[in-house]
C-alpha cells in the first residue's frame, strides 16, 4: 500500500464508519473530510471533525504508519501544529505538536474493504513493462470516461508548456517578442539540439538581431557566427561565401562585444541526424524566418488556422542553405516539412497562444489555441499505438497529446487513483454499456 491510497480513501471517505473512534478511544465524526493541500505543510485543510463533545476545525495529515511523523520531523514544525486528526494506516506511536500537545490518531487499515484494497493493488502492481496498469480492465469502464479522461490529460499537458512559456515569459521581462524568439529558437531544434538552441537564444539577444533584420546577409552572419559555425576548415577554406559571412560577423562581434557568449561548432549534435535535420539547415531556416518576418509573437498570436501558421514558418531559406547541408558542404536541401510545422505549432504555437490567454485573462483565446491541435494529425510512436490498440480515440494531435500526457503523467508513474480511470475502477468496477 502507497500513502496515495490513505489519501484517495480518506478524501472520498471509503472505509468502514462503524463506531468510529480515534486509537485513545474517543469517538470521531467527519463533517467535512477537508481539501487537498498542493503546498507545503498538512495534507489536507480546513477539515471539520466531532471528536467526542468538541468540534474541531483544522488540518489533517495522513501517513502509512504513525510513526512516520517524527522520521519527516513534523514534531518540530509550526505548520503542523493546526494538525486535529492524524489519519494512518497503522498506528504505531502518538505524535505531539510543537508544544508537546498529543495529536487524535485514527487508524484506517482495519477499516478498509479487502476488495477496495484488492482493486487497487491490481492496478499499481502491474508488471512495470505494460505500458497500462488497467488495460486488462478497461472493458469495465465506460468509453465516455476515459475520452473525458483523455481530453483531461490534454489539457494538462497544454497547461504544462504553457508554464514553461510564462517562466520564461518572465524572466525575460515581460517581453511577449523576446519569449516568442527564445521559444521557436529551442523548438527548431526538434529534441536533438534544442539545449544549443536555447544557449544561441541567449548568445544572440534579440534587441541585436532586431537592428539587422532587413538585411539577410547580417542576420546569416549573427546566427551562424555566434553559433560557432563560421570557422575555417579544408570544407570551407575555398568558399567565399563562408569567408564573406565570417568578416561580416567579425565586425558584428566586436561592434557587440558578442564572442564571450558564442557556442562552440561541437556543442552540436549530428549523430543519428538525417542531413535535413542537421544544426546548419535549421539555422537557415531561422535566418529565413527571422528575416521575413519582424513580427514574430503577432504573427502567431493572430494566424486563424494551422495553414496559416504553415504559411509563416515557410518563409524563404537562403539560397546558400537551399544548396548546402554545412557550411562548404553542397547539396539539396529540403524546405521545412510539414511534420516539422505540426511539431512547431504543438510545442510552441499553442501554448504561447495559451499563456498569453491566460496571462490577460481570455478564455475564449485558450480555447481556440487548443483546438489548433484538432487539425493536424495524430502523431505515432509506441506509446500512441498502446492507447490505439486498446480502443482509445486517436485521430488527431490533440488525440495524440492527450495519450502522451495520459501515458507520463498517470500510467508510467502509476498514479491510477489521480485518473478518472483507475478511480472508477478501485471504486466500484462494473460492465461498461
Amino acid at each position: 500500500m502507497r500513502e496515495d491510497f490513505l489519501h484517495y480513501v480518506w478524501q472520498h471517505q471509503y472505509f468502514d464508519k462503524t463506531d468510529l473512534r480515534t486509537a485513545g478511544g474517543e469517538e470521531i465524526q467527519v463533517l467535512r473530510p477537508g481539501h487537498r493541500n498542493a503546498d507545503a505543510g498538512p495534507d489536507f485543510l480546513n477539515a471539520r471533525l466531532r471528536l467526542g463533545e468538541v468540534e474541531w476545525n483544522g488540518a489533517v495529515e495522513i501517513h502509512l504508519r504513525a510513526s512516520d511523523w517524527p522520521r519527516h520531523n513534523h514534531q518540530t514544525d509550526p505548520k503542523y501544529d493546526q494538525v486535529v486528526l492524524h489519519v494512518v494506516g497503522s498506528h504505531d506511536a502518538d505524535v505531539a505538536r510543537t508544544n508537546g500537545s498529543l495529536i487524535p490518531a485514527l487508524a484506517l487499515q482495519p477499516r478498509l474493504s479487502p476488495e477496495l484494497l484488492a482493486r487497487y493493488q491490481t492496478l499499481v502492481e502491474a508488471p512495470a513493462a505494460a505500458p497500462l496498469p488497467c488495460a486488462p480492465l478497461l472493458g469495465l469502464v465506460p468509453e465516455i470516461t476515459r475520452t473525458m479522461m483523455a481530453e483531461r490529460a490534454l489539457l494538462e499537458r497544454v497547461e504544462q508548456k504553457a508554464d514553461v512559456i510564462m517562466a520564461l515569459h518572465r524572466h525575460l521581462g515581460q517581453d511577449w517578442e523576446a519569449t516568442t524568439y527564445h521559444a521557436l529558437l529551442a523548438a527548431f531544434g526538434f529534441q536533438k539540439n534544442s539545449e544549443p538552441l536555447a544557449r544561441l537564444a541567449k548568445a544572440l539577444p534579440l534587441a541585436v538581431l532586431r537592428r539587422h533584420r532587413h538585411d539577410q546577409r547580417q542576420v546569416e552572419a549573427l546566427l551562424f557566427g555566434q553559433a560557432g559555425l563560421l570557422v575555417e576548415n579544408e570544407e570551407t577554406a575555398a568558399d567565399n561565401y563562408i569567408q564573406d559571412l565570417r568578416q561580416e560577423y567579425d565586425f558584428l562581434r566586436h561592434k557587440y562585444d558578442l564572442g564571450s557568449a558564442a557556442l562552440l561548432a561541437h556543442e552540436w549534435n549530428y549523430l543519428r541526424l538525417r542531413p535535413a535535420n542537421f544544426p546548419p539547415v535549421r539555422l537557415g531556416q531561422l535566418a529565413g524566418l527571422l528575416h521575413a518576418r519582424p513580427a514574430l509573437f503577432d504573427a502567431l498570436l493572430t494566424a486563424r488556422s494551422v495553414r496559416a501558421l504553415a504559411e509563416f514558418f515557410r518563409a524563404p531559406v537562403p539560397l546558400y542553405w537551399r544548396t548546402h547541408f554545412r557550411p562548404g558542404r553542397p547539396g539539396k536541401v529540403p524546405a521545412l516539412g510539414k511534420s516539422s510545422t505540426d511539431l512547431l505549432v504543438t510545442n510552441v504555437v499553442v501554448p504561447l497562444r495559451v499563456a498569453y490567454a491566460r496571462h490577460v485573462g481570455q478564455p475564449a483565446l485558450v480555447e481556440s489555441s487548443v483546438a489548433l491541435l484538432s487539425e493536424l494529425p495524430a502523431e505515432h510512436n509506441q506509446y500512441t499505438h498502446a492507447y490505439e490498440s486498446l480502443g482509445f480515440t486517436h485521430r488527431t494531435a490533440a488525440d495524440s497529446q492527450g495519450l502522451l500526457a495520459l501515458h507520463k503523467n498517470y500510467c508510467a508513474p502509476r498514479r491510477c487513483l489521480h485518473c478518472a480511470i483507475g478511480s472508477r475502477l478501485v471504486q466500484q468496477p462494473r460492465v461498461a454499456r
